[in-house]
């Protein structure tokens, strides 16, 4: 999987903030409406806005308005790809620490 197929500077980007790492935690409990998320953040809504275009720009959340009401769900395949993208670099740094000891043990 090419890094930039996915576009993770985007991802990781959006991931980076604080209050967009919480939004994304509370979205994982569920859909919720933008007043629901912005609720626990000392923030001017337009401010709020900002970060859940962000998360939207980067295929981390959609949202969907329903008369007044605004409900942001997570959008499960960009997180999923983030973490296929961890697992690959994880079994890589495996196989490097694996030939490291074996490396060692024959050098003793």
């Amino acid at each position: 999987m090419d890094t930039y197929e996915v576009n993770f500077p985007k991802i990781f980007g959006a991931l980076s903030d604080p209050t967009r790492l919480a939004v994304v935690d509370k979205l994982l409990d569920g859909p919720a409406s933008v007043t629901d998320l912005s609720r626990p953040f000392d923030m001017a809504g337009p401010s709020f806005l900002k970060h859940l275009r962000v998360l939207e720009n980067a295929g981390i959340v959609a949202s969907n308005k329903s008369g007044r009401v605004r409900t942001v769900s997570l959008v499960p395949d960009s997180l999923m790809q983030v973490e296929h993208w961890v697992r690959q670099h994880r079994a890589r740094l495996g196989e490097r620490f694996d030939r490291l000891g074996n490396f060692l043990s024959q050098e003793q």
